[in-house]
């Protein structure tokens, strides 16, 4: 089942496994987590997404995490320490991607980023418009994307330059295969 697997593959990434005590702990105490799951719920096209969606609305007031339930979403999402983030419901997230607080993925005309596989975006960012970001990028605190970023760079700033192509991935934890 689809649903499970983006529920397990979303707990792998915050607690490195997939068993039962894991999941109550991190729906307890990691509001990422909470947020996520019913995200998940919300998304799938089953009777129950309109059951959970009052939670869901719940978990978005509380936490300040506006993503929309139709926004295209990889296997394993990991939202650091909670929000507030906010992301455009036109953006595409890859696989294995960290989300920091104070991050807004946006368009003010168009469709959002694209954003690849094992991507970090660092606290305090701002992508902007229709950019590509490649697999394994990493953006640095306080960066304005507001162009494609390439595959494996480092790229900070304000307005985000490459600054080099060393360790890429470095803070992606727990990839889910």
């Amino acid at each position: 089942m689809m649903l499970l697997e983006l529920i397990r593959s979303d707990l792998y990434r915050y607690a490195g496994r997939t068993d039962w005590f894991s999941f109550i702990r991190h729906y307890c105490f990691n509001p990422g987590f909470r947020f996520s799951f019913w995200l998940r719920l919300c998304a799938t096209p089953h009777y129950w997404s309109k059951l959970a969606y009052p939670l869901y609305a719940r978990q978005k007031r509380r936490s300040g995490i506006l993503i929309h339930p139709s926004t295209s979403i990889g296997h394993g999402l990991y939202i650091g320490h909670g929000g507030p983030v906010i992301v455009n419901r036109s953006a595409i997230i890859g696989n294995n991607v960290n989300l920091s607080p104070y991050c807004v993925i946006g368009a003010n005309h168009g469709t959002a980023a694209i954003i690849g596989d094992r991507v970090y975006i660092g606290p305090n960012c701002c992508i902007v418009e229709h950019v590509r970001i490649g697999e394994g990028a990493t953006i640095g605190a306080g960066s304005v994307v507001t162009k494609d970023i390439p595959a494996n760079a480092t790229a900070a700033g304000n307005y985000a330059k490459v600054l080099n192509y060393h360790q890429p991935g470095r803070y992606i934890r727990n990839i889910w295969p």
